[in-house]
């Protein structure tokens, strides 16, 4: 059974509290009068999105909101940056301000796509930031991604752009309880023949693992795969069970299983059995589901 940081801190001895002094005194205090706290405005999710440019007139709608409703209407100011190099106007276009109407407290950024700018296959990342302005920026949800893709094939595969962090990463341990989401990323890749290469995965199990290599196959586009060879040195098997501890984790191929990946979509499923260097493998599949 694997077990996590979370379930771990279940099983520590319990603390005992040997006194509370709690000293109140009447006459020091005091009662203030109710304030209404300033707006803050923010996205309705921080969750990216992922857009498949496959149709002219493209028009996406980000939600934003603010926090508490006002009797007049309220421009929250938003800044647009690409990593990715998109500008304004050649690959898209949209508004740096959204006006929240007097009695509202929701409206929406809207995005268009050009969608000649995608055909040739282009990706793009828009990043929105809401600034300071009439409404000042929430501590959270202050960021959204939009992820614009164009028509795109496995057989494109470019192994370079697969490296970077992979936030939405899922597990399951023999079909039990999911675990995640967390942050897994690809360190480091390596061509090997035009159609396959290595990538270098870190964060694996989300508890202090070392790196773990895996080939990726995209000879056939339509049947693209992810294979690892048996390794050892990947982390302390009391991280599997605290008896364990001390032990060295190895791992290899599940019963002879492939993963797979998808270039276009930025995801991929790692397949792996888990074991004790020197002492055995444990029966499960290990599923490892990595996405932006």
């Amino acid at each position: 059974m694997i077990m996590k940081k979370n379930i771990l801190k279940c099983l520590l001895p319990g603390v005992f509290i040997l006194s509370i002094i709690i000293s109140c005194k009447k006459n020091n205090l005091v009662v203030d009068n109710e304030v209404t706290p300033p707006p803050f405005a923010k996205f309705l999710t921080s969750t990216p999105l992922r857009f498949d440019v496959t149709s002219t007139n493209t028009k996406l709608k980000i939600p934003v909101s603010v926090t508490n409703v006002s009797a007049t209407d309220r421009t929250v100011t938003i800044s647009v940056t690409s990593p990715s190099g998109a500008q304004s106007g050649i690959q898209y276009t949209t508004s740096t301000s959204v006006v929240i109407p007097a009695g509202k407290t929701i409206d929406s950024i809207l995005v268009s796509v050009i969608y000649s700018a995608y055909q040739s296959g282009r990706k793009d990342t828009l990043i929105f930031t809401i600034v300071d302005g009439d409404v000042k920026a929430s501590a959270y949800n202050n960021k959204y991604t939009l992820y614009l893709f164009g028509p795109c094939s496995e057989s494109e595969t470019v192994l370079s752009s697969l490296q970077g962090d992979y936030d939405n990463t899922i597990e399951n341990y023999d079909g039990g309880t999911p675990y995640g989401p967390y942050t897994t990323a690809i360190s480091s890749v390596t061509q090997l023949t035009p159609t396959t290469g290595t990538v270098v995965v870190t964060n694996i199990f989300d508890y202090g693992w070392n790196p773990i290599t895996f080939t990726l196959d995209w000879t056939d586009p339509l049947n693209t795969k992810v294979t690892l060879v048996e390794q050892s040195g990947i982390g302390d098997a009391g991280t599997l069970d605290p008896s364990l501890a001390g032990a060295d984790i190895t791992v290899r191929p599940f019963a002879g299983q492939a993963g797979s990946f998808s270039y276009c979509r930025n995801t991929l499923t790692l397949k792996m059995q888990l074991g004790v260097t020197g002492l055995g493998f444990l029966p499960g599949l290990y599923t490892v589901n990595m996405a932006r």
